[in-house]
């Protein structure tokens, strides 16, 4: 893949799955700490494999491991059935690398993709996030369409995000959950 984007020349792009599962880990407890695995969005995907074409690892100059974004299939779970969604996150920087623009360049090279299988024919569907509405409004996420969306667990509402086309189709109300397709 290409350097990534805002991170300077010096950072690599690669697909997720051909890092080491460890490293991963090893990314994201620095990140996030140990006790990352209790937020809620662990048990929104719980029992999902991360999604190959959309999950992706930062390199430095060096080539070394610095960042991580996971994208997952999940689903909102409503009274009419469940609506396909793809979980965007963790997007993880070990600390002493952030502010350096790999987060950035993550989450664009991430979108990139996105748009390159979906004008290959793919389905592009809305995409969902628990963030900073400031650092990821950038990218079009907002809580304009969530507020009737809920979590299996604690969360502040303005921070659960969504974007992508149809999203003012989706559901007004519903569960977020691990997709069961």
């Amino acid at each position: 893949m290409a350097p990534a984007p805002n991170a300077g020349e010096t950072a690599t792009i690669i697909p997720l799955e051909a890092v080491a599962p460890a490293m991963i880990e090893e990314v994201l407890d620095r990140a996030f700490g140990p006790d990352r695995h209790a937020r809620t969005a662990y048990r929104i995907r719980e029992g999902m494999d991360f999604l190959p074409g959309l999950s992706l690892a930062a390199l430095d100059a060096e080539g070394l491991l610095v960042g991580t974004i996971q994208c997952w299939p999940v689903g909102l779970m409503t009274r009419q059935g469940q609506v396909p969604l793809v979980m965007v996150g963790p997007v993880a920087v070990v600390p002493e690398r952030q502010g350096e623009g790999f987060g950035i360049g993550l989450m664009s090279a991430m979108l990139a993709e996105e748009a390159r299988l979906a004008a290959s024919g793919g389905r592009a569907l809305p995409q969902v996030l628990i963030g900073d509405p400031e650092y990821y409004g950038r990218w079009g996420f907002s809580a304009a369409f969530t507020d009737g969306w809920r979590c299996p667990g604690p969360y502040e509402q303005r921070r659960l995000l969504a974007r992508g086309a149809g999203l003012a189709a989706m559901p007004a109300e519903g569960m977020l959950g691990p997709w069961q397709g």
